[in-house]
């Protein structure tokens, strides 16, 4: 069993497309290089939402994660996303990851679960893939109010069954809850950690108390987000509040509705700053307004990123 565990700043990253939508590899391999170089940069996230997972071919995913790990090099860890709706095209996901050198499965909840779940499903989708790998798993943990979400009494049940969950990524939505779960998966005899992708509010969520964060967000401020982090781990709130000050006007602008174009912004601010040569994503994603580019500059120039 890996003994890797999941902690600190975990960026997950974007996908660069050309211009018929193929991918753009040289463009992908640049811009990993440019996240995982930053100081503080834990390990790497891809074939997620932030890299339009929903839409690439098992076979693109795979040709991703070969070039993410050909790339890193062993320097930081590959993180990659199980994005399945059944179990058995989780396990196929799985079994390719460990295969190909992932360092940890970031597992997606199945879409099914909005018409309902029972603790059972997700155990035994948790379950099936630890059957097929022994890589660290780490639940992605929705709101609640959409159904994929995991009642903290599911989540334990998961996390007592299936022993290679190290982490979850908390996307809870609900302080209460998320402060809850820090508390109490934490605090249990074989630890789980907390990742934070509360972005629109991660200085409030991680003065809280998790271990890391996992942010689409960090394939843009990663050196922010790296200050951040380290800021609040040294108890240092006095200067993590500036570092937040700098941040909150791209969170203001890249999670703003629709919550859908998130990542399309970020690939937009990434061209503005010369890191992309273009922001083409797949549909049904689709190019931005001129009144949305003109917001996402204003953020990056209030947030010193850009003149």
């Amino acid at each position: 069993m890996s003994s890797y565990q999941p902690e600190g700043v975990i960026p997950a990253v974007l996908l660069p497309f050309l211009e018929d939508f193929s991918i753009d590899e040289a463009n992908y391999r640049a811009h990993i290089r440019d996240v995982a170089s930053v100081p503080g940069v834990t390990a790497i996230t891809t074939n997620a939402h932030a890299s339009e997972v929903a839409s690439c071919t098992f076979d693109e995913q795979r040709r991703i994660l070969d070039i993410t790990v050909e790339e890193m090099a062993g320097r930081t860890h590959v993180v990659q996303g199980v994005y399945a709706e059944g179990s058995f095209e989780a396990q196929r996901i799985a079994k390719m990851a460990h295969a190909g050198g992932a360092s940890a499965l970031l597992v997606f909840p199945s879409g099914i679960y909005t018409f309902g779940q029972r603790p059972e499903m997700a155990v035994e989708h948790f379950r099936r893939i630890a059957e097929v790998t022994d890589l660290p798993l780490i639940a992605f943990q929705y709101p609640l109010s959409g159904g994929q979400g995991y009642p903290l009494p599911t989540l334990l049940k998961i996390i007592e069954q299936v022993p290679t969950v190290r982490a979850i990524k908390d996307w809870s939505a609900n302080p209460q809850l998320h402060e809850r779960q820090v508390r109490v998966l934490q605090s249990l005899p074989r630890p789980v950690n907390v990742l934070t992708t509360h972005s629109a509010w991660l200085f409030t969520s991680l003065v809280l108390g998790c271990k890391g964060l996992l942010s689409g967000s960090g394939s843009v401020i990663a050196d922010l987000q790296a200050q951040l982090f380290r800021a609040v781990q040294a108890g240092d709130l006095a200067l993590a509040r500036q570092v937040s000050d700098r941040i909150f006007p791209t969170a203001e602008v890249f999670y703003s509705e629709p919550w859908v174009d998130m990542h399309n912004r970020m690939k937009e601010a990434l061209v503005m700053l010369g890191k992309l040569p273009r922001a083409v994503v797949r549909p049904p994603l689709m190019k931005l307004p001129q009144s949305e580019l003109d917001r996402i500059r204003r953020a990056l120039q209030l947030a010193g990123l850009l003149k």
